[in-house]
């Protein structure tokens, strides 16, 4: 007879977010697309995961119909979300996941002040007064970097510039204490001299606040800077995924390789960067065997027929048959 289940275990160890063989699909008049087919990655508690790839590449967290999840789980502290009914999965987003989109202006209702839209959303989640909610709201305006948080909290978004409409978005994620911040490209629309602040503010910020972060970009310069994962996505599927630095200085796919080629360097005297040929393929059009191997100078017979699952190599684990023996 099993024994009962302790709830003053420690699940200090447990992922806060688990993703198993997660299939997406999108149903067109052409047949069915497969955005994400079999992709699985966790995030420990206080953990910055990065997801990079191409445009097309399938790292979007976004979902809307008519795509539906077509298989595999999404489990959330021990709790399973990717089929819960639509008024309980409201429950979930604000309150266990905030979200950091790339355009603030697509987060905020620029008919409201942006003290308005804190505010609403901490008291949607958390159990305090207007008064209370608006002290936190101005705290976390502090927080983020906004100058003079208790006048600036009853002005609307049009009244701040790019960088500081970012900062307000971070804060409106981390109102209601959420423990993942999924951060969907969150400095692409910004100049290049805020980039760097915005990040290391997120970093920062989730650090404090003990929040895991999903952050999802195609800048790997980002990814070194800020995560301590790194997964790489190549037409709907994770390639590679381990360990930051190591994924970026011995990458062990193909793709990765040439992804890492294509970064400038500060202090080398390289005259041409690395270019990978072709383009990354159409949803409707994923070659046979490893969906990379069209683009691939080490392609063997084996990867144009069997498509190669996530393996060891080395402090990595990688999607390539080169590890298959190694």
């Amino acid at each position: 007879m099993p024994m009962p289940s302790n709830p003053n275990a420690d699940t200090s160890d447990r992922p806060l977010l688990e993703v198993r063989d997660l299939v997406v699909e999108f149903p067109t008049r052409r047949g069915v697309l497969r955005a994400l087919d079999g992709v699985s990655f966790s995030i420990a508690p206080g953990e910055i995961l990065g997801v990079v790839g191409e445009s097309g590449a399938g790292k979007s967290g976004l979902l809307e119909p008519p795509g539906r999840v077509a298989g595999g789980e999404i489990v959330l502290e021990g709790r399973r979300i990717d089929q819960l009914p639509d008024e309980d999965m409201r429950k979930v987003r604000g309150r266990s996941i905030g979200a950091i989109f790339q355009d603030p202006l697509t987060s905020l209702n620029p008919l409201y002040t942006v003290g308005q839209q804190i505010i609403e959303t901490i008291r949607a989640h958390l159990p305090m007064s207007e008064s209370q909610a608006r002290e936190k709201a101005v705290r976390l305006l502090a927080e983020t970097g906004i100058p003079a948080p208790e006048a600036r909290i009853d002005h609307y978004p049009h009244q701040f510039s790019g960088g500081m409409r970012q900062r307000v978005v971070i804060a409106l994620a981390l109102a209601a204490e959420p423990r993942l911040i999924v951060a969907d490209e969150p400095t692409t629309a910004l100049d290049v001299s805020i980039q760097a602040q915005i990040i290391s503010l997120l970093r920062k910020l989730c650090k404090v606040h003990g929040a895991s972060v999903m952050l999802v970009t195609h800048d790997m310069g980002v990814i070194a800077e800020t995560c301590d994962r790194v997964a790489v996505m190549y037409a709907g599927r994770v390639v590679e995924i381990g360990p930051v630095q190591d994924v970026i200085h011995c990458p062990a796919h193909p793709y990765t390789l040439g992804l890492m080629g294509s970064i400038p360097s500060m202090d080398g005297d390289t005259e041409r960067l690395t270019q990978i040929d072709g383009s990354m393929p159409r949803l409707n059009a994923i070659p046979t065997g490893c969906a990379f191997n069209p683009r691939c100078t080490r392609a063997t017979e084996r990867c144009r027929q069997e498509r190669p699952e996530l393996m060891p190599a080395g402090p990595t684990r990688a999607a390539c048959w080169v590890h298959a023996n190694a």
